[in-house]
């Protein structure tokens, strides 16, 4: 599979569903990774030091040509890049005040905005509905939090919609590895005002350098790169009920790896979740 392929045969051979899915599994391995961090580095630090690994890897990995691009491309890079590098921060500086389940459902509003937006039928709708319901029992939504972290949720969430928008746009670029490693670049810069000062501290420290790398591998290119080839083949509105599958891959990877059994409640959520994937229409954007 190349992700810049211009007839790309991927889903001859894997349903988008399931490439989504091997993306989640790694951000969850670079999300793992990052709890470590958190306890040696400030939440900002820990968000540029993830870009900037990811950014570092894919421009070393794909040395892309900055000549090749209209002015037109570069403005959809650039805004994809910024809500990349947002959607990080913010959820970093949520999850640093509010319980993880609070802020993952504040999120979770901007992939269900842009389904609902690009609903055209009932069938659609009540498959927007049921992921809203679905992720909602999942998270386990509590009213307690402070104002600031539900700020910081809801700045993740746009930028999370921004993400689906700009990145559908990206994915019809020709050679989009290039351009998902200048995005990953953009995104850096974007994070760096608020992130570089407290990463300094690990400069010094090989260990949490190496690190951050690994978690900008798991978290970013891995599933970044994937999100670019399953846009090729679904539309706006599916990839974004798609993103409904993270909670869910979460509650499956707790039983397996960590022996955390659902619930009712979680049981429902999953549900509530494949129900809207199974109604969310599957015809591609062109």
């Amino acid at each position: 599979m190349r992700l810049d392929d211009p007839h790309p045969n991927t889903e001859a051979r894997f349903a988008p569903e399931v490439l989504f899915a091997a993306g989640a599994l790694s951000q969850y391995v670079g999300a793992a990774i990052a709890v470590g961090l958190f306890d040696e580095i400030a939440a900002a630090g820990v968000a540029w030091l993830r870009v900037t690994g990811a950014a570092m890897i894919m421009l070393a990995w794909r040395r892309p040509s900055l000549r090749t691009y209209t002015p037109k491309q570069w403005a959809w890079i650039a805004a994809f890049g910024v809500a990349l590098g947002a959607m990080t921060l913010c959820f970093y500086l949520a999850i640093e005040i509010l319980p993880l389940g609070t802020a993952v459902a504040i999120e979770f509003a901007g992939p269900i905005a842009v389904a609902a937006f690009g609903s055209r039928t009932k069938r659609a709708a009540l498959g927007v509905a049921l992921a809203a319901g679905g992720v909602l029992l999942l998270a386990d939504v509590t009213p307690a939090g402070d104002m600031r972290g539900v700020f910081f949720a809801m700045a993740a969430g746009t930028a999370w919609a921004g993400y689906i928008v700009f990145g559908h746009q990206v994915s019809a670029i020709a050679n989009n590895a290039d351009a998902l490693a200048l995005a990953m670049g953009a995104g850096a810069l974007t994070v760096a005002v608020a992130g570089a000062g407290h990463a300094a501290e690990a400069a010094g420290t090989p260990t949490l350098l190496l690190l951050a790398l690994a978690t900008g591998l798991f978290s970013n290119v891995v599933p970044y790169a994937i999100d670019q080839v399953v846009l090729r083949l679904v539309s706006r509105s599916r990839f974004a009920l798609l993103q409904s599958m993270l909670p869910v891959v979460a509650v499956f990877v707790g039983i397996v790896a960590l022996d955390q059994r659902p619930g009712v409640v979680e049981a429902v959520g999953v549900g509530l979740v494949v129900g809207a994937l199974v109604l969310s229409p599957r015809r591609p954007a062109r």
